[in-house]
């Protein structure tokens, strides 16, 4: 019934795609949502996937079936290299050249790890975007406290026992908190020759305060939260040079077998083949239209997007992408309508932000109510539990909070090597 109709592709999975798609449904258009993994992530829980926290399949569904009941939507799983904004046209990877047309595109690629000109360091200081960096993490955690146990050289003990966050927004503010409650109580009497608790845990910021576009108070009150959790915050101190022993900061180094990543980010190698200027970060520069700059019918949303108001960059929050998301769609229909109205600007709605730093501690900010402890606390779970798609994942995960409040236990410690590091002897 659609053949002929105009084609909207959408390239992304996430919150952004994910609402573009929606609202695209039941129109007179033919959708098609591009991307590299066949699930949808709840990327506001990945940290607790990298701490043992929640399971892989408990904050990620299969996008096809999200969509299932969409009939003008097609899910392909394929990675995009290019786009061809002369042509109308996406390069796909598979092998053989395959090109997707479009009438109308959205992107909604988020972004990825920036390590500000010092990319030798990904391999020593995983960032956490995926899945695979969730797991990678946790393998790394959990390998640690396990050659603890092996070694009876001390400062060796000392260096694996000691877990350094660079970066002090959201992500690595929850990073250190869970880290620290990990070492002080879910380890406990589970090894004979050391003592967990010994763990350090360092969280670095090379900015003023933590938590920067949160109000002043509630970055305090983070910082006296960590700290309470025994976590060693430093402020102005950014890393000068990471390598596989550890971190150099200032004139300090500090001998550490675990460095995480949460410092910086940027957009993808995708967006350089639009052949625009980009805005900082790699990001692309967007109208008011969520149009990117100087490409009529290509849209983008989310945290690729560079999107000023009130003469600040919006924040890169689930939120901005699923309210620019929809927008987006809508605007797709108006442009490919010649005799539609006008297009929409788009104006963020902000809904608040939260932050999550240990057992009863956050931070947030909920229209003109800054909250603090338990009560910011348990509006988290909320908000978390509730954003969480599909029935089945919001039980599982109330379950396993349960649980862990109850006992401190973290079900999801398991450690998993990637299978050609595993011998077949």
């Amino acid at each position: 019934m659609l053949n002929g109709s105009p084609h909207v592709v959408i390239v992304g999975g996430g919150f952004g795609g994910l609402e573009a798609a929606k609202a695209l449904r039941g129109e007179a258009v033919r959708v098609t949502l591009v991307d590299q993994r066949n699930h949808h992530l709840f990327q506001p829980l990945l940290y607790q996937v990298a701490t043992a926290g929640l399971a892989a399949t408990d904050i990620a569904s299969p996008i096809r079936n999200i969509l299932a009941h969409q009939e003008n939507c097609t899910v392909l799983l394929a990675r995009v290299t290019g786009v061809d904004t002369a042509r109308n046209v996406l390069r796909l990877d598979d092998g053989e050249g395959q090109e997707l047309a479009y009438d109308a595109l959205i992107l909604a690629v988020g972004v990825t790890h920036a390590y500000f000109g010092h990319d030798a360091w990904a391999e020593q200081a995983p960032g956490l975007k995926s899945l695979e960096d969730a797991l990678d993490i946790r393998r790394r955690v959990l390998l640690a406290y396990e050659r603890a146990e092996r070694t009876e050289d001390l400062e060796e003990r000392r260096a694996l026992l000691t877990f350094v966050v660079i970066g002090g927004g959201p992500t690595g503010v929850e990073l250190a908190g869970a880290l620290s409650e990990i070492a002080t109580r879910t380890m406990m009497r589970n090894f004979r020759h050391f003592d967990p608790s010994e763990a350090k845990v360092h969280l670095l910021e090379g900015g003023p305060r933590l938590l920067p576009g949160f109000p002043e108070s509630l970055s305090a009150q983070a910082k006296e939260d960590l700290e309470g959790l025994g976590v060693l915050v430093s402020l102005d101190t950014p890393a000068k040079d990471i390598d596989a022993n550890g971190v150099l900061v200032a004139d300090q180094r500090i001998e550490a077998r675990t460095v995480l990543w949460a410092a910086g980010v940027g957009g993808p190698p995708l967006v350089r083949t639009l052949g625009v200027p980009l805005a900082r970060g790699n990001r692309l520069p967007v109208e008011g239209t969520l149009q990117v700059v100087g490409l009529k019918n290509v849209f983008a949303v989310g945290d690729i997007a560079s999107f000023e108001q009130d003469g600040a960059l919006l924040p890169g929050v689930a939120q901005v992408a699923m309210q620019g998301g929809k927008l987006a769609a809508k605007n797709a229909l108006r442009l490919l309508d010649p005799s539609g109205p006008e297009l929409k600007r788009f104006r963020y709605r902000d809904l608040g932000s939260m932050a999550t730093i240990g057992r009863s501690r956050a931070v947030a900010v909920l229209g003109r109510m800054n909250l603090t402890g338990v009560l910011a606390w348990f509006a988290w779970l909320f908000v978390h539990l509730m954003a969480l798609v599909g029935f089945r994942n919001r039980l599982t995960v109330l379950l396993e909070w349960s649980w862990a409040y109850l006992t401190y236990e973290r079900g999801a410690r398991v450690i998993l090597e990637p299978a050609r590091a595993i011998s077949k002897d």
